[in-house]
C-alpha cells in the first residue's frame, strides 16, 4: 500500500508543480553520469567495434543497477531513521519520475510561438524537446514535432515509469529512467554512438516493449473523453504501429495520428542526415497548432486513465495478496 500511496501522491505533485526550475532532478545527475563514465569507458576498452560494444555494455549495466541499488538503499536508510523520512522521500522520487506537466508546458510554449512568435522562436521552442534538426522545419513540420514528442513522451516520460513504479517502487521508475536517459544520450546510429550505444539502445526497446503499446491503447480509449476519434485512433494503430526502425516509437505515433485524423513522421534530418522514414496516418485534413493544444488534451485524458488502470491493478495484487 506504501508505493500505491507514494505513486499517487508523485503523480499529483507532477500536475500541481511538474518540474520547478532550480530543484535538484536526478535525470540531471544521470546525464552526468552517463557522461564521465562513457569517458572512462571509451579510455578503457579498446577502440574497435567489439571493445566499443562491451564499453557500452558495462555503461548500461552499471548505470540501471546502480541507480536502482542507490536509491533503494538511500530509501532504506531513511525509513529506519524515521518510516516518515523514507516515504517523503519516495513521493519526491515518484515525482521526479513523472513529465507529464513538463511536456505539456513545453509543448504549449512551441504552439504560443506559432501562433504570436516567429518561426524561429518556435523552431527554438521545438528544438528543446525533439532530437531532429529544426532549422529547416516550417509551421507545419514543427507542429508536427511537437505533437509527435507528446505522442512518444506520454510512454517515455509517463506511462512506463508510473509502470515500474507501481511494480517496484520508486527504484525501479528511476531505473527505467536511467534507461531511457541512457538512450536519449547514446542510443543513436550515428558513427560515434552505433556501437558503444547498443547496449543501451536494446535495453530501452525491451524496457519500454510493454508501456509503450499500453500507451497507445489508452491513448485509443481516452480519446473519446478528450472530444478525438476513438475508432480512427484504434484503426490507424492497427495499421500503422510497425512503420518506425524502433520497435516502439510508432505505437503512441498511429494512436495519436488516428485520434487527431493528421499524419504524422515522414522524412526527417538528425545530426545533417535526412532519414526517409514511413509516415503515420492518413492526411484527412492539414496539421494545425490547434492540434498540439489537442494532443496534451488526450495525453491528460490518457494520463488520468492510465494512472486509475494501474493503481487499481496494483490494488488487487494487493488485496489477493
Amino acid at each position: 500500500m506504501k508505493i500505491l500511496a507514494a505513486a499517487a501522491a508523485g503523480f499529483l505533485l507532477d500536475l500541481l508543480l511538474g518540474d520547478p526550475e532550480g530543484f535538484p532532478h536526478p535525470v540531471v545527475l544521470m546525464g552526468a553520469a552517463i557522461t564521465k563514465l562513457e569517458k572512462t569507458l571509451r579510455a578503457s576498452f579498446p577502440d574497435t567495434p567489439e571493445g566499443r560494444r562491451r564499453g557500452g555494455f558495462v555503461l548500461a549495466a552499471l548505470l540501471s543497477a546502480g541507480t536502482f541499488f542507490i536509491s533503494f538503499g538511500l530509501l532504506k536508510l531513511l525509513g529506519h531513521i524515521h518510516p516518515a523520512l523514507g516515504f517523503i522521500m519516495e513521493v519526491i522520487f515518484c515525482w521526479q519520475a513523472l513529465a507529464m506537466r513538463c511536456l505539456k508546458k513545453e509543448s504549449e510554449n512551441v504552439r504560443r510561438k506559432l501562433i504570436s512568435g516567429t518561426i524561429e522562436e518556435a523552431r527554438s521552442a521545438v528544438g528543446r524537446i525533439v532530437g531532429r534538426d529544426v532549422a529547416a522545419l516550417d509551421e507545419a513540420g514543427v507542429t508536427r514535432a511537437a505533437v509527435e514528442t507528446v505522442a512518444e513522451n506520454f510512454s517515455d516520460g509517463e506511462i512506463a515509469p508510473l509502470f515500474y513504479m507501481l511494480i517496484g517502487g520508486a527504484p525501479l521508475a528511476l531505473c527505467y529512467k536511467a534507461v531511457n536517459t541512457m538512450d536519449s544520450m547514446v542510443g543513436y546510429k550515428n558513427e560515434r554512438y552505433i556501437d558503444f550505444g547498443r547496449a543501451a539502445a536494446k535495453l530501452d526497446d525491451a524496457a519500454n516493449y510493454i508501456p509503450s503499446r499500453l500507451s497507445a491503447l489508452l491513448l485509443i480509449a481516452a480519446a473519446p473523453f478528450a472530444g478525438l476519434d476513438g475508432r480512427n485512433a484504434f484503426h490507424i494503430w492497427r495499421r500503422d504501429r510497425q512503420r518506425h526502425a524502433s520497435p516502439n516509437s510508432a505505437q503512441t505515433e498511429a494512436a495519436m495520428a488516428g485520434a487527431l485524423k493528421v499524419r504524422l513522421a515522414g522524412p526527417a534530418s538528425y545530426f545533417g542526415r535526412r532519414l526517409e522514414k514511413p509516415y503515420i496516418g492518413d492526411p484527412e485534413r492539414p496539421i494545425e497548432p490547434e492540434d498540439i493544444r489537442r494532443a496534451d488534451r488526450l495525453m491528460y485524458a490518457a494520463g488520468f486513465l492510465g494512472f486509475l488502470l494501474l493503481g487499481a491493478i496494483r490494488l488487487a495484487f494487493i488485496f489477493a495478496g
